[in-house]
Formats: structure tokens, sequence, C-alpha cells
């Protein structure tokens, strides 16, 4: 793309709105490229009234990623008036519906009607483009909506605001199937052209042609694939009280279809070409960006139809389009991560810090994805630095950035600056909808916890280390030669030793108990005195857990890891097992002497069932998860967290029986 922009036709015709296309789509490429302020003072420059339909949309998105990069009030509120601007000068551009009586006669003539894709059809393509802008525009108000809004009544509006934008996505999809399917039908020759096989072609997922399409503009196509491929992976995300309510009124998400939408604009799906930069729609790139998210971000709550490699694809591509895009390198970052290479990870979170200095909030990801790389490679000191500058300038959630600062800093034995910010955690709490956000709820406990005992926390950095995923992503040598020891020392401290049974991985010495490798081995290897004290089975069993969860990734490493050619464990993956197996036992056993930590129960009955999933035992997998998702108390009465636990749970069941591993 031309590093000048296309010029910008004045004055102003609605009726040729769409020659403003091409502009945004440069506006949006320098934003790509990490040059925010560019992008956006040309928007500015271009429609100083703020009355073409492509710029209101253009600058309304920018405005939003502010606000939800920032989380500030007044930036949210700010995108929001935009937002609704935008929502104003779409509908001024939009087919105007017919009267009363003609919306009457609609129901009996189907193409007098406003709700199908007759109505759709009858539309010129600036009404249509108007249509498919007031729908994103309604979808971006509704999402901020909802993280500005402070009760529960301004959050049920904003989610039927999200109902009449899936509506509309939905409308405009049919309407594109309806015309390619006719399309296609009017042109056999180019089907069995397709179905032919030819033997001049390389095979392979990026050169497989595909069906015919209809000559609908790119930019209208990308656009509806974009919204109703995000439709169908929210509601499949959705837990299962609220998809119950939601398929009320007709509304279901269908995953796979929802992510091969997305691959659609950028040709990503097993049989379409990779579209190419001269051919694309106005929003592939946001396509590709979303397929990202999901299958590096979001797939941390859910297994089904998470394709690591097919998002190193997308990512490779974009990568060689913007090699100083903020947000791409974030995905290789996260790509490395994912990997279990959090070194590697942290090259690239450095060089996405580096890549731009205009929007400051960007900064944020980076500094929150390197303090978890950071756990993962178990340099606390570090972490905790990154945690510190959160806690200094981000405001997305103070209260986890000032706990886990103290986290760490507890875990360096540096009590007195850990109390300080422990003090602090409460009253940094935010709420979205009312409603508080659970990781704050926990970080509160947590803090709340510390102070009570005197400013003592058991293992609170790989307690963190665990939520954040961190040690799932970990090196096993790191695991092995930093984290097992650790634990190995924090036993000691209870008067126990590690499952293995040796003393050889313990750094405080670790030979006073067998370490819970039989039935009441805790009991029998504990020192009697500690028993008196408060929270000692809340420690025990967090230890063990977090030994299992260890011992576990040593055995079975991530399914996505790429592991070390060189890489020397000294244990092998049926010795670990074994000791991860005698870990989650252990707390089973002493789960009922719990005070506070009742989630660690559930929780290791999770991890257990991965275990058995990994070593082969699917029945075995499948009864920790039943314990899980029953709702019944199981060694406690109560948890912590099920919301997060239930929603990895069932991806868990759905894995297990689609045989991927766990």
């Amino acid at each position: 793309m031309s590093n000048s922009p296309p010029p910008v036709i004045s004055p102003y015709n609605p009726i040729s709105a769409l020659d403003d296309v091409p502009c945004i789509h440069w506006a949006l490429h320098e934003f790509l490229q990490s040059r925010m302020h560019e992008s956006e003072r040309f928007c500015e420059k271009s429609d100083p009234e703020r009355q073409r339909l492509y710029f209101a949309t253009g600058f309304g998105l920018i405005q939003c990623v502010k606000g939800l990069m920032s989380f500030e009030d007044k930036d949210l509120l700010a995108a929001i008036n935009h937002t609704k601007h935008g929502i104003a000068v779409a509908s001024a551009h939009r087919r105007r519906p017919g009267s009363f009586a003609g919306r009457l006669a609609g129901y009996i003539v189907p193409s007098l009607s406003t709700g199908g894709t007759e109505w759709i059809a009858g539309m010129t393509p600036v009404e249509r483009h108007a249509e498919l802008v007031y729908a994103e525009s309604l979808y971006q108000k509704s999402l901020l909506g909802i993280v500005y809004s402070g009760d529960w009544l301004a959050f049920i509006r904003e989610v039927l605001n999200m109902r009449t934008t899936i509506s509309i996505y939905r409308q405009l999809g049919k309407w594109i199937e309806t015309v390619d399917a006719a399309y296609a039908t009017a042109h056999p020759e180019l089907l069995a052209a397709v179905s032919a096989p030819n033997p001049t072609l390389e095979t392979g997922p990026d050169i497989e042609e595909t069906p015919p399409q209809s000559t609908i503009d790119p930019h209208f196509r990308s656009g509806v694939y974009l919204g109703l491929g995000m439709s169908h992976l929210v509601l499949s995300m959705m837990p299962g009280k609220i998809l119950a309510l939601v398929e009320l009124f007709g509304y279901k998400g269908d995953r796979k279809f929802g992510l091969e939408l997305l691959e659609r604009a950028g040709g990503w799906g097993a049989n379409g070409r990779v579209v190419e930069m001269e051919a694309e729609g106005l929003r592939r790139a946001i396509c590709d960006m979303t397929l990202l998210i999901f299958h590096l971000v979001l797939s941390t709550f859910t297994f089904e139809s998470v394709d690591v490699r097919k998002a190193a694809r997308v990512l490779e591509w974009n990568l060689k389009r913007y090699p100083n895009g903020v947000f791409f390198l974030f995905g290789a970052g996260r790509l490395a991560l994912v990997r279990s290479q959090p070194s590697k990870a942290l090259a690239y979170y450095a060089r996405a810090a580096q890549a731009q200095s205009q929007y400051r909030n960007l900064h944020h990801i980076s500094w929150w994805e390197s303090a978890v790389a950071c756990l993962g490679l178990w340099r606390v000191a570090e972490s905790r630095s990154w945690w510190g500058k959160l806690g200094g300038e981000a405001s997305w959630s103070k209260a986890t950035y000032t706990y886990s600062e103290a986290a760490c800093l507890a875990t360096l034995g540096e009590h007195t600056e850990a109390k300080k910010l422990m003090e602090r955690v409460q009253g940094l709490r935010q709420k979205i909808a009312g409603k508080s956000i659970p990781i704050e709820k926990f970080v509160a406990r947590k803090a709340r916890k510390y102070l009570a005992q005197s400013d003592r926390l058991f293992l609170p950095a790989l307690e963190l280390a665990y939520v954040f995923h961190a040690i799932a992503h970990a090196p096993r040598e790191v695991i092995v030669r930093e984290m097992i020891p650790a634990l190995g020392g924090a036993l000691a401290e209870l008067g126990l030793g590690l499952s293995t049974g040796s003393e050889e991985l313990g750094s405080s010495g670790s030979g006073r108990s067998e370490g819970g490798v039989e039935a009441n081995g805790d009991k029998k290897g504990k020192d009697r005195k500690l028993d008196s004290r408060s929270g000692y089975w809340d420690d025990v069993c967090l230890a063990r857990f977090l030994e299992g969860v260890c011992w576990r990734f040593v055995a079975y490493p991530d399914p996505d890891a790429e592991l070390e050619p060189d890489e020397k464990i000294p244990f092998s993956p049926e010795d670990a097992r074994t000791y991860s197996e005698r870990a989650f036992r252990a707390v089973f056993e002493h789960g009922p002497d719990i005070e506070l930590d009742h989630y660690v129960v559930y929780y290791a009955h999770f991890e257990y069932g991965r275990l058995r999933a990994r070593s082969g035992d699917k029945d075995g997998a499948r009864t920790q998860f039943d314990l899980v998702m029953s709702g019944k108390p199981l060694e406690v009465n109560a948890a912590g967290r099920k919301n997060a636990l239930h929603m990895r749970t069932h991806a868990a069941l759905e894995a297990l029986d689609q045989n991927r591993l766990l």
C-alpha cells in the first residue's frame, strides 16, 4: 500500500460514500503499522464535520481501542460518544423503512418486508454498507457500555443492543449466501472448474481453489464475515446459564462456522488461497487479529477448534506485511509463550514496546505479558518489576497489579514493602456492570489472608504463576531446576518433603517426611507443633496442588509446546506422572482440613483429570471432570473461582470427546 494517502473527494456526497473506502483502508494500514497518530490525524483532517460514513466509523473504532486500552472513565465515555455519533451517521445513510401499512404488507409480500434478504437486496450498495456500519458502531457502543456501565439495567440495555447487532449481521450474511448461491447456479462452468483436479497445482492448504463467489465487493463481504464470525464465537463461549437465556431468543453460537467465516476474509481455510493485499477487504486485518486472539489468548479457556499452527500461519503473513506492527508483535510474543518459549516471548514484547510510543497504554500489554513470561522463567524479581510498572501507570486492574507485585515481594522475603501493597489491594477493586471482577475477588481474598496471618502467605508467586498459566508454558528445565526445588524448600518449612520421597530437589532439605507418598504420609511426617498453626493444611494442600501441576507438565508438556532439542530432564515421564498423582491424591486426602483456600481441591480434580487424560485413561479423566461439573461438594463444601473452572472443565470434556490432547 502506498505511503501517501489516497485523495479524499470533496465536497462530500452521501451517494458516493463508498469512494472513502480506500482512504479509510489506508488509515487502518497506518494504524496497524504502529503509526497511530498519523492515522488519527488523517481521519480528523479528512472529515472535520464528522459526516462521512466510513470516516465516522473509522474514527469511532480508534476511540474505542483507546478507551478499552486505558479503562479510564473519561476515555470510555468519550469513545461511547464517538460511537453514538457513528451510529447517527450510519442511520442517516441507511435505507428508510416503509410506512406502517407497508410494514404490515411485508408479512404477506416478502419483498416488502424489512427483515429479510429481499429487503437487503433492494438496497443500494451505499445503503448496504450503511447497514453494516450501523451494526459495527452499535456493537462498539454496546461493548464500551458493558465495560463502562455500573449497574445491571445499563448492562441489560447494552445486551439488547447486541441482539439488534446480531440480527443485522445474520440478515446480511443470509443475503450474501443467497447471492453467492444464485451466482454459482448461473455459472456451473466455474463450479466444474473448481471441482476438477488440476495437476499443475501444488498440493497444500494455501493453494486449493474456492467455490465461485459473486461480485459482492470484498470490503462489504469482509465486514459481514467479521461481524457474523465474532457473533458466533462470542455466543459459543458464553457460560451455560447465560447461553440458555440467549437461546430463548433464537440465538446459538456455532464456533466452527464462526472461525470459518473469519478465515474466509484472508483465505485461511482448507479450501482457499490466501487473499493477497490487492484483493483484500477493508476488515481482513481485523478478521486476522480476531483469529489470533481466539487461538492464542482465548485458548486459555477452551480447547475446541483451537489451532495454534493456523495462528502461526496467519501471524507469519501479517508480520511480513507489518514488521513493526505492535499488535502482530504482541501476537508473536503470545505464540512464543503458548509454545513454552517465554524467553523468546520477552524479546517480542520488548520489540512491541519499542515499536511505538504514541499510545502509551499499548505498552501495558507488553508489561503484563512480560510479567507473566518472567514467572514462567521463575525470574520473580523481574516479574515484580513489571507488576510495579503496571501498578504505577495502567488502570485496567490496579488491584491485580498491586497484589501481584506484593506476592513477588513476599516470595523474595521483602515483607515490609509487601505489607504496604497488600493493605491497598481491597481499596483498588473495580466493578463492571455492577459485578466484581473475578480475579480481583481472588487477589483481595489473598491480600486479606496475608494480613490476617501476620504478613505471611504460602508460595504466593508460584500460585500466581498457576493462575496466569505461566507454569503451563514454562520450559520443563525451569520447572525441574527452579520451581520444584522452591516447592521442596516450602514443604520443608511444613515438616514435609516432595512427593518423590527424595531430598535431591528440596532446597532446604526434605528428608523429614515421606512427602505424602502413601496415604496419610503428610500427617505421619509433619511436625506436630505445626498442626496448631492456623492455615497449616491450606498451605499443605496448596503446595501439593502446585507440586502436582509442576510434575504433570514435566511428564506431559503442553500439546503446543516446542521442546528444546538439547533439553535435559533427569526424570522419565512415568516417574513424573507418578509424583504428580501422589501430590494430587494428598490434596484430596487433606482437603477436608482446608480452612480458606477451598478452590484448590476443585482445581486439583480438574488438573488430575487432565493428567489422567494424557496418561490415556479417558474414563478416569471423565470421572474427575464430572465431579467438578456436578456442582456437588467434594472434599470441601465451597470453592471460589468456580465460573472460570466450569468453563475450562466443560471445554476439557469436549476435547476428551474429540480426542484432543489436554
